[in-house]
Order: C-alpha cells, then structure tokens, then sequence
C-alpha cells in the first residue's frame, strides 16, 4: 500500500472541512483566534492519524479478521463460530471509547440510567447480531429478509417505546460501529465468506449489528418504562465553552487510554486466536503486531486531533449560528443549514471506517463499484441528514416523524435494489456515523441545539446519519442494476460483428 496515496486522499477529505470553518470562523461567525489555532494542529493531526491508522488495519486487523472467520468456518463446527462471534461482539464493542462516550451522554439526560448498564445491553446486542448475521451467512439467509423482518420488529416496539428513549436507541445503532469494531466485523465476514466462495455475501454484517444495540436499548426502556416516564428528561449540558477546552496534557492522556482501551481486546483475541486456531508463521505474526502498533498509534493520533481542538470549534460554530438563526432568523438560519448540509458531505469521507467499507467493496466487486462513486451517494445522504438534524435541532420534531417514513422507504427501495448493494447500504449506515461524526457533526448540532427548541431532546442525530446511506446507496445501486439492463440490451439489439480482417486470416487455416 502506498501511504502517500493515503495520505493524498485523507487530506482531500479532510481539508475541505477545515476550509469551511475556518471561513466562517474568521467572517460571519467570529471564532476566537486561540480555539481556530487549535483546530487547524487538530485537523492536521487528524489527517497523519487517519492515514497511519489505515495503514494498521490494513496490516494487522483486516488480516486477522479474515484468518478468524475463515479458520473458524474450516471447523465445521456452527457453535463454535457463533459462540466466538458473541465473545468477541460483546468484548469490542464494551470496549469501543465511543460507547464510552455515549454512556455518559445518556446518563447526563435520564440520571438513572447507570452507565455500566446501558453499556452491557449495547454490547450484549452487538454480540447476539454479530452471532445472527454470521449465521445468516453461512445458512446463505435472504439479506434482504433479514433487515426487512428486524426492522419491522424495531419499528413495532417504537410504539410501546417511551419518544425519549428512541432517539438513544437508534443512536447506539450508530455508536457502536467504531474504528476498532468495523474493520474487524466487515473483515470477520469476508473471512467466513471466502471459505464459501461468496465474498459479496460478507457484506450487511455490520448492518445486522447495528441492530442489536437499538433492539436491546428498546427492550431495556420497556423495562424500566415507569421510571422514565415518571422522570423528565433533564435539560441536556451543552460542554461548548471554548474555555472549559482541557489542555494538551490532558487530552493526551485521556485519548492514550482511550486507545489502549480499543486496541487491547482486541490484541488479546490475536493472542489467543494465534496459540488455538490460526497457528500463523513468524513472519505473519510480526507483520500482523506491527499492523496493530500502526492501528494504535493512528488512532491516538486521530483522537487527539479530534478532541484537542477539532470537535470544539464544530460545537461553539454550531452554537453561535444556533443562535443567531434563533434570533434573527431569515438567511441566518439558511446559514445554518446549508453549513451543516456542507459538512455532511464531507465529513463523512474523512471517516476510518468509511475508507475501509470503501476498499472493500471496489475489491469485492473487482471494481465494477468504484470507491468514488460509493463515497458521493454516501456523502450526499449524510449531507441530508446532517441538514435534517440542523432543523431539528431549532424547530423541534418527533424523531418518529423521520425514521419511520425513512425506514419504510429503505424496506420500499430493497424490493428492487440488488442485495449486494442493500448489504453495502445497510453496512455503511453504520460506518458514516462514526468517531468523527460523532464529534464533530454531533457537537455542532448539539451547539445549534443548546440555543434552539431540540436542546432537551437532542438524541436521534447519529439515527439520522445512519438512516439515509440507506436510501442514497440503495438508489445507487437501482441506477446500477438500470445501466446493465441497457448495456445488455445494447449487446442484444447491436451485436459485434466480425472484424473482415480476422476472418480472411482465418481462411487459410481452415483450408
């Protein structure tokens, strides 16, 4: 792999981004100076993290996800693979800073809610789905069947569900899927697919995932229905405050546990995997701890350019154009959304995950799906979503409203969509909504929203970035599947006919 293509491409994704804040910062939305220097050596250190942290995965995590899921399949033994696959899910996913992350949000709105607690459920859903969607593989199971019956569960238990507690649910969705957890999922599903000679059935493992956590969060609310609905929601706490931002130190130290903390479950499975199944070479094993020493120091570096001034500046220009779309209305509050509009389609190319879905699928299709063509269908939906979120964020909507219709259509779209491209679909709903999405995208939301109506409802922004690559890239592929009916038609109606040339050399053998 060439790390200065890589590099080439994170910082078109990402630079971008920075251009528009740094316009708006230092024009129509005046930034402090100290908090828009922070955020460039942010956005720079998110550029090297990013890159090096591809380079891990692609020495380390996706081989070794792949070996698993193969080796595992080789077996022949079906309890065991999904017994694995449950450990694991459930280990990553506790494990996943993001999860993290969430567990204090949920907890900072309904403080009754302890942490570990919604943890563990989020982690156990993780790890019953990755259990199922494996065993849908190897059963070779509808895909489309599948999301259409799980997702008609969801929507079934929406309506026994407290509305406070369903924004929460689908966001774990999109929480869970990590830049830890995702190349070892879509990995560990390739893996098992090779053995079965069907590498485009890997894809949709990360989609049925995502499921599990919204189902157990869901069934977690019906359980301790009476005590949400006898507690009102608390005003949520906005952290913008470009003074409060902790300092370099600080931030390091943080970020480098936070680090360890996703890296090690992971290694420790390497171990084990490596002393009981896999038995690889020196040679491999090297190359595979090396991937992860790369992985670590990737994600550290990303993270602490995320936090150390990045994620900070999206929250206070979300907040102070909240505001004055709040107060003066009119083309401000175009302003507000058509920012969050742009961002969405940037953003989301800057995601680990998002790269790694990418490449995965331009291989798997042996390039008939071109990574460019993936990432503006996914990038147009996240825009659209982030612009959905924007005018929530200061009118104020049932969440119901937007992800039920949403939803609908998705199912609507799968009736004539190709199941590769309703895997993809469902898949990267669950890779656009990661770290970097939800931080950014999810602190200047979350500004906008401190000054308008959806401040104490500010749940559900991570269930809409998931929710619409399910519609952009299920279009895409019905445009696909429409252009290869042309072609073949073309074929039909236009034959090739032979070259005159061909046929007089060929005379003089048939004589």
């Amino acid at each position: 792999m060439n790390i200065l293509n890589k590099l080439k491409e994170t910082a078109v994704s990402v630079l971008p981004v920075m251009a528009i804040v740094l316009l708006l910062g230092l024009t129509f939305v005046p930034l402090d100076k100290g908090l828009l220097a922070r955020f460039v050596a942010g956005g720079l250190l998110l550029i090297i993290g990013l890159t090096i942290f591809l380079l891990g995965v692609d020495l380390g995590i996706q081989p070794m996800g792949q070996r698993c899921g193969a080796e595992l399949t080789k077996k022949r033994s079906l309890p065991l693979l999904l017994g694995v696959a449950l450990i694991i899910g459930f280990i990553v996913t506790a494990a996943e800073p993001d999860i993290q992350v969430f567990g204090d949000q949920v907890r900072s709105i309904f403080p009754f809610v302890k942490k570990i607690s919604i943890t563990f459920v989020i982690a156990g859903g993780v790890g019953l789905f990755i259990m199922l969607g494996l065993l849908r593989t190897v059963l070779n199971l509808s895909i489309k069947w599948t999301f259409f019956i799980a997702y008609a569960l969801l929507f079934a238990m929406t309506f026994f569900t407290p509305d406070s507690f369903i924004g929460i649910a689908f966001d774990s969705g999109g929480a869970t899927t990590g830049p830890m957890t995702v190349p070892f999922i879509m990995a560990l599903g390739l893996g098992v697919s090779s053995v079965r000679d069907d590498d485009k059935n890997s894809f949709g493992l990360t989609g049925v995932c995502s499921i599990g956590p919204v189902m157990a969060v869901l069934i977690y609310a019906l359980v301790i229905h009476s005590a949400v609905l006898s507690i009102q929601p608390s005003a949520y706490s906005s952290t913008v405050d470009s003074g409060a931002i902790e300092s370099f130190s600080q931030i390091v130290r943080h970020v480098f546990h936070e680090s360890l903390i996703s890296i090690a479950p992971l290694f420790a499975l390497f171990v084990i995997f490596q002393l009981t199944l896999l038995k690889m070479t020196k040679r491999q094993v090297i190359r595979i701890i090396i991937g992860f020493i790369y992985a670590f120091i990737g994600l550290t570096i990303f993270l602490i350019g995320v936090k150390g001034g990045f994620s900070q500046a999206g929250a206070e220009l979300g907040r102070k154009l909240g505001a004055l779309a709040i107060n003066r209305g009119g083309a401000w509050y175009l302003l507000l959304i058509g920012t969050g509009l742009a961002l969405g389609a940037i953003i989301v190319c800057a995601e680990p995950a998002v790269w790694v879905l990418s490449e995965q699928v331009e291989q798997v299709s042996g390039g008939t799906i071109r990574r460019k063509a993936l990432l503006l269908f996914l990038s147009v939906g996240t825009a659209l979503a982030i612009a959905l979120s924007m005018w929530r964020a200061v009118v104020g909507f049932n969440l119901k409203y937007i992800l039920i219709p949403g939803y609908a259509l998705a199912m609507l779209l799968m009736l004539f969509c190709p199941s590769l491209f309703s895997g993809i679909a469902f898949d990267s709903g669950g890779v656009a909504s990661g770290p970097l999405t939800s931080t950014f995208v999810l602190s200047f939301t979350l500004g906008a929203a401190a000054s308008g109506k959806g401040g104490n409802d500010s749940f559900g922004v991570i269930a809409l970035v998931a929710m619409m690559p399910l519609l952009a890239i299920q279009i895409m592929g019905i445009i696909f599947k429409m252009k290869q009916k042309k072609t073949a038609k073309v074929q039909i109606d236009y034959p090739v006919e032979p070259d005159n040339d061909t046929t007089v050399q060929e005379v003089p053998d048939e004589l």
